[in-house]
């Protein structure tokens, strides 16, 4: 692992089920994302994989086999496995076509189950591991496989509006709804012990969120005494203790993180004490040990055990982080607008200022470290991070709020903060900018065009630049994502996309722009930016345009370093005159957190209620 910007999966260490010492987990490798192996009784690390542009996923079966999800620069590829210790690699099933990743599971019998999407449909295969495939389900659509019985007789699979739980022969044993009657309806995994095959259930209703789970025989039972008011991602207990109905509840509420455990049979819900901030992830092992990742605005990440297991240890940066770092909360029309700021230490009154925005939409930014945080306020600037309306993290009505439409509502609470900060002389009213990717970044093209006095200078990493022309050519899962938010297709609803298209106000755009795009990006694709491009050309815009060799969710440090530097340099022209060389950490930013997960991807992994099956562009 290199000691200088790092590239990892915000995530905790997968650990084998039937020998905890025995774990995988997502590291730096030369400034590329890499599954390694960590064996907790030698405190010894191995590195698995070696690929060209990274490897993201990674897993561990009871018998202690290592596996990995091999992909192409289009995000296409197959599952292999090899021992612990080393030694071939060998396909996870034989017989399996490449195609995009949508679920790994493997029963206590070693059982494989495999979820992969082809276009538009999801595709299901079963066998035993590294022996030949048998095809179990095939679906129309986006579909998650969730979780796999330890015995391997039920599967789950999270699709468009519904859980459904199939037998191992293909045959469909139960479809739990989710849609806008009963509530939405996320799939989180079987219990790992017992034979009843009950899977673990999260349900929006009545603006809350409520644990709930499912038996073969009683069906869907929904716990309203375990009920919360904002986002919560869940996992079992893994301490073995009791009778395995025991849940680990991690709640994001206003940027930082709660952890409960709730016990199903005794139905009682206890706070479990973490340090103040965010936690990325958590997960109790055998023996009662919680082990957790940690961090906040001024710490980068840190693995904990509660009981003092050795855990790989993650990068850090060498100097305290800098800056003070605050929350403000801004009037608006569906509530107050949470802000985590940042400010420099070393300016005296009203700061330069960078907006980060978000992506997703279904995110939020969090009280947690972030390496572009580190360096626009290591040079100097003010740097606000607004949790606007469709956030997570402050319930389900506040995520629901699009009243002016989809982006311009974002866009409005952005210009509100702004003031806001001005008022309250904590930023300089010449020399505001923007910086997002993804839907960040399509946040960013929007505010610069529809709002062009307000701002100094924009960043857009990855954007979506046209949302007719990125429905057109997207992923299904994002497809139908925007067929959600917009209320139909383009040629449905047309005027509500051109209404929120970046392209219909480039010639208005008056700061000047940097935008960064990836010619393999399958989720805002390439067409759509270069159609902007020419729209900013023939406009006469001043712009900057970088082009990347990689696909949505880079996993090569080189490319995030490139963007960063370049973005920090353009904004310290741009909002204070000449360049100077930006101050960039030797980073712990992780690339998705969630997040690779995580650099200036800003991506997450589905931790902190982004759930495995809903879809976000970033």
């Amino acid at each position: 692992m290199t000691g200088g910007y790092q590239v990892y999966r915000a995530a905790l260490p997968e650990v084998c089920a039937a020998d905890p010492d025995r774990m995988v987990f997502t590291a730096d490798a030369d400034g590329r994302c890499e599954v390694f192996t960590w064996d907790a009784a030698a405190r010894r690390a191995r590195q698995v994989t070696r690929r060209p542009r990274g490897t993201l996923h990674g897993a561990i079966d009871r018998d202690a086999h290592v596996w990995w999800f091999d992909e192409d620069e289009h995000g296409r590829g197959q599952w292999w496995f090899q021992p612990f210790a080393g030694g071939t690699d060998r396909p996870g099933l034989t017989d399996v076509p490449p195609g995009l990743p949508r679920g790994l599971a493997v029963s206590d019998d070693a059982t494989v189950a495999l979820a992969v999407g082809h276009g538009h449909t999801t595709t299901v295969h079963a066998g035993p591991r590294g022996g030949a495939a048998r095809t179990t389900a095939h679906l129309d659509g986006h579909a998650t496989l969730t979780g796999i019985t330890p015995d391997g007789r039920l599967l789950a699979l999270a699709g468009a509006g519904a859980v459904t739980v199939l037998a191992g022969d293909g045959a469909v044993r139960a479809v739990l709804p989710g849609d806008s009657g009963t509530g939405r309806l996320w799939s989180l995994g079987f219990a790992p012990t017992g034979d009843g095959g009950e899977l673990l259930l999260v349900r929006e209703c009545d603006d809350r969120y409520v644990l709930a789970s499912w038996r073969p025989a009683a069906g869907v039972v929904t716990h309203d005494w375990c009920a919360f008011d904002t986002e919560i991602t869940a996992r079992w207990d893994g301490s073995g203790d009791g009778d395995g109905r025991c849940v680990l509840v991690r709640q994001d509420r206003h940027g930082r993180s709660v952890l409960h455990r709730a016990d199903l049979t005794a139905r009682t819900l206890t706070t479990v004490p973490t340090p103040a901030g965010t936690l990325l992830d958590a997960a109790t092992r055998p023996g009662r040990d919680l082990h957790y990742l940690w961090t906040s605005t001024g710490h980068p990440p840190r693995l904990c055990s509660t009981r003092g297991t050795p855990l790989p240890v993650l990068p850090t940066v060498a100097d305290p982080v800098p800056g003070r770092h605050e929350d403000v909360w801004t009037p608006g029309p569906d509530g107050p607008v949470h802000t985590l700021l940042s400010l420099p230490e070393a300016v005296r009154g009203p700061a330069p200022a960078v907006f980060l925005v978000h992506g997703g939409p279904a995110d939020h930014d969090r009280d947690a470290y972030d390496g572009v945080v580190h360096s626009l306020v290591a040079s100097g600037f003010a740097v606000a991070r607004v949790n606007y309306r469709g956030s997570t993290g402050y319930g389900p009505r506040w995520r629901r709020a699009f009243g002016r439409g989809v982006g311009l509502t974002q866009v409005d609470d952005l210009v509100s903060v702004r003031a806001d900060l001005i008022a309250r002389r904590l930023i300089r009213p010449g020399a505001v900018g923007l910086w997002g990717t993804s839907w960040g970044g399509y946040l960013v093209l929007l505010a610069l065009g529809t709002r062009p006095g307000l701002w100094q200078a924009g960043v857009a990493v990855k954007p979506v630049a046209d949302c007719a022309a990125a429905h057109r050519t997207t992923t299904p899962a994002l497809r139908a994502l925007d067929e959600r938010l917009f209320g139909g297709t383009p040629d449905e609803v047309p005027e509500r996309y051109a209404r929120s298209s970046p392209v219909h106000y480039a010639a208005a755009v008056r700061a000047p722009l940097l935008v960064a795009a990836a010619t393999h990006d399958a989720k805002c694709p390439p067409g759509q930016v270069r159609g902007y491009l020419a729209a900013l050309r023939a406009a006469g815009v001043r712009h900057e345009a970088m082009w990347l060799d990689s696909g949505h969710d880079g996993y090569d440090g080189g490319d995030h370093v490139a963007v960063l530097r370049h973005a920090v340099v353009f904004l310290d022209r741009e909002l204070r005159g000449p360049a100077r060389r930006p101050q960039t950490p030797r980073s712990a930013r992780s690339g998705e957190h969630r997040t690779a997960e995580r650099t200036t991807e800003r991506r997450r992994s589905h931790a902190e209620g982004h759930h495995p099956q809903r879809p976000a562009r970033g």
